[in-house]
């Protein structure tokens, strides 16, 4: 007698389209043509499957809100509830993380073309009302975006391993000599660094003066760097194994394995509880990784592939940079205010 579906836990609980969830089941018949899994109507693509737990892709077309629910047998079980993030934008290229303006709460995009490459325009503004729109300012590459205490942006150029300032609607050269500069970040003091994905961080003064301070392993793509509420400089250098470290330099320029077993961990960014979020591949699951700030457990909370940034807009939503697209995915529920 076949038994009903039940569904017992759904993993995680936050995704994009794409990108693979698991569920825990009972009772599912994955040999039963007639059933499947279904999000709101739409059937998903089941990748692995056994009676007690499925691996599901997330229909491309899904966003928002959406019941999930298992079918076997001629019978269904009751829904379940995940949460998919809606496309904000398409048509960029993304390298790093997409950055929040701290002026008017609005996010700055990139299309950061191959290195090299020349492009007509490769700054954007995504405004409150969905469109977005060229900025006047145009920098070759960008691929790090960081504001200063000012409101001034700032951004890497990886081919030239320069950073210009953006002032008054214009690109303002700031510093050279940067290696392939790709992840920026300004500390508490407003001081600037840039991470050489060939393996120095650097730390540049008030007039362009830049000074090695610490050393890490090279990576096979861009430096991703951000400060923690401690102070400390953390980084992920993305290489080709699956046991990638993310690091933290203290203000002295000392590297300690913060925590390991990702790959090739990009995107960096943290929540007001000092928790650390990574887009990066985690036990062979791809999207965003939280890393507990006390216990430094690591969890994927947000399935998705190809994630290359992520940051927090002002009302905790986090915005996901995949690829060419960018995402706003309802994560308050997370238990804390987001930034």
């Amino acid at each position: 007698m076949s038994q009903r579906p039940d569904i017992k836990k759904i993993d995680p609980i936050y995704a994009i389209p794409g990108g693979e969830i698991a569920i825990e089941c009972a009772g599912f018949n994955a040999a039963d043509n007639s059933g499947g899994c279904y999000f709101g109507g739409q059937k998903a693509g089941i990748t692995a499957a056994s009676r007690k737990r499925l691996l599901v892709k997330v229909p491309d077309e899904s966003s928002g809100s959406i019941s999930v629910r298992l079918e076997s047998g001629g019978m269904s079980s009751d829904e379940a509830e995940i949460n998919i993030g809606r496309m904000i934008a398409d048509e960029m290229h993304f390298v790093g993380n997409p950055a929040v303006d701290p002026n008017d709460g609005t996010i700055i995009m990139t299309r950061s073309g191959g290195r090299g490459q020349e492009l007509p325009a490769t700054l954007f503004k995504l405004e409150d009302d969905g469109y977005w729109n060229e900025m006047t300012a145009n920098v070759m590459n960008p691929t790090g975006l960081a504001f200063d205490k000012k409101g001034d942006l700032y951004v890497s150029n990886r081919a030239a391993g320069e950073v210009y300032r953006i002032h008054n609607g214009e690109a303002e050269f700031f510093a050279s000599g940067l290696g392939i500069a790709t992840g920026i970040a300004f500390d508490k003091d407003g001081t600037l660094f840039v991470g050489d994905r060939s393996g120095t961080i650097f730390r540049v003064g008030e007039f362009g003066i830049a000074e090695p301070f610490a050393d890490v392993e090279p990576s096979v793509a861009a430096y991703h760097i951000a400060f923690g509420p401690d102070g400390r400089l953390y980084v992920s250098s993305p290489g080709l194994a699956s046991s990638d470290v993310i690091y933290a330099v203290d203000d002295g320029g000392a590297v300690e394995r913060y925590a390991k077993g990702f790959g090739r961990p990009q995107g960096l960014a943290f929540d007001n509880a000092g928790n650390l979020y990574a887009a990066a591949c985690f036990r062979g699951r791809h999207g965003v990784v939280r890393i507990d700030a006390e216990t430094r457990e690591a969890e994927t909370v947000v399935a998705g592939n190809s994630i290359v940034g992520l940051c927090f807009n002002r009302t905790g939503d986090m915005i996901v940079a995949s690829g060419d697209k960018l995402y706003s995915v309802p994560v308050g529920v997370f238990g804390t205010l987001l930034k």
